[in-house]
């Protein structure tokens, strides 16, 4: 049997004229050519090869115009609940992402809404499960793995990359109309008019959270004072401070071995008890200036004085510092004492001022007039109260 004999009828339209024009068969049966043959048979998409492994969340593929494009679910699985925990504590944070492209929710059609994303498949999740009963495109685009707001404010979403990949993944084949919906937090990095000017695509900017986009569409795509505001809850703020901690986990660890090598340095030049029980101590204290900075800072943030989130963590550091020195070295000198207060109030601070990262009440401009005035304030503080600490032991 020849090649031609053995081969099968493509569902597109072939290459070559090696194909009988009615055999009755699949792609799947489409035999590979001989070698220095060129194939007949129709490219089959990546998805379907035996090595292809399906991410958890695509439940089926839909045909469009454009190709096949996959259908994400709506609800999150145990490896996507999985995820969120681990992204709060900072356990793969940097890799967390989904592919960039075109993916649908439901069935939609050409007249369905085109909502944008960043690939922050955290982000990505939240959008998905909270269309309900929605059917629409998300347009994934590539923000290195970064939320929307972070993304906004490093150039990585916005007007460029929107418009590049409405042409790369041909948006204008699969919908009529032409309409974008932009999360409001990306706003500051998209310009509505080059967008227009750049695909012929509207820009229109949806609500602030992704679960308000049910409300959006029924006042016809119009966003209420209230979908517009941007809340910082104490819920919001407290599932955000593990990862505040989990980040600074090379610093804490390569603190807390100094701290205990410097521990064990006195009089008796080096002291391995001196060093667990005066390197513990001086480990115990930074690590609640820390608690003091990244956990107590966040919740009580609206009630504590002063702007600054580093002023903030002043006053979190200090309280904890009276506490401490009070409840647990009533009897040490005035020497450690100021050592206490300088080593807490500095670590809050510091821990405090980081937070800025996680809130989208601040400016880059803003953070980093705060970081020039408090950071070397900080380090003065710290490198004080380390000296006094030293001193005593002598």
């Amino acid at each position: 049997m020849t090649e031609t004999e053995n081969c099968c009828t493509p569902k597109v339209a072939p290459t070559d004229s090696c194909c009988p024009v009615n055999a009755p068969d699949t792609v799947q049966n489409c035999c590979p050519p001989k070698s220095g043959k060129q194939s007949c048979c129709p490219p089959v998409a990546d998805h379907r090869k035996p090595e292809y492994k399906l991410e958890g969340f695509i439940e089926n593929w839909l045909d469009t115009p454009i190709g096949e494009i996959p259908v994400v679910a709506r609800k999150l699985n145990r490896v996507d609940q999985f995820g969120r925990i681990a992204m709060r504590w900072g356990i793969g944070r940097n890799h967390y992402a989904v592919a960039p492209g075109i993916y649908a929710v439901g069935t939609p059609d050409a007249e369905a809404e085109v909502l944008i994303s960043a690939n922050y498949k955290l982000s990505f999740d939240v959008l998905r499960r909270s269309l309900g009963s929605i059917n629409a495109w998300i347009l994934v685009i590539d923000t290195k793995g970064i939320n929307v707001w972070c993304a906004a404010g490093k150039g990585t979403f916005g007007t460029d990359e929107i418009i590049r990949c409405v042409k790369k993944f041909h948006l204008t084949k699969l919908v009529t109309h032409r309409r974008l919906i932009v999360p409001q937090l990306g706003a500051p990095g998209v310009a509505a008019h080059l967008v227009k000017n750049g695909c012929d695509f509207n820009v229109v900017y949806g609500p602030v959270r992704a679960q308000d986009l049910p409300a959006f569409f029924t006042y016809n795509r119009q966003a209420t004072p209230a979908m517009r505001r941007v809340n910082f809850t104490l819920l919001d703020r407290i599932v955000l401070t593990p990862v505040e901690i989990t980040i600074l986990y090379r610093q804490i660890f390569y603190t807390a071995l100094a701290l205990l090598l410097l521990g064990g340095i006195g009089s008796q030049v080096f002291s391995t008890s001196a060093a667990l029980i005066r390197g513990g101590s001086a480990i115990a204290t930074g690590f609640s200036g820390l608690v003091a900075g990244a956990v107590i800072t966040p919740v009580l943030l609206p009630w504590l004085p002063g702007r600054a989130f580093s002023l903030k963590g002043i006053w979190t550091g200090l309280a904890i510092a009276i506490l401490l020195g009070g409840s647990l070295l009533p009897d040490a000198g005035s020497t450690i004492h100021i050592a206490l207060l300088l080593q807490v109030t500095a670590i809050s601070s510091y821990a405090a001022m980081n937070f800025t990262g996680s809130s989208t009440y601040t400016s880059p401009s803003g953070v980093e007039k705060e970081m020039r005035i408090a950071i070397p304030c900080q380090l003065i503080a710290v490198v004080i109260a380390l000296g006094l600490w030293l001193w005593t032991a002598f």
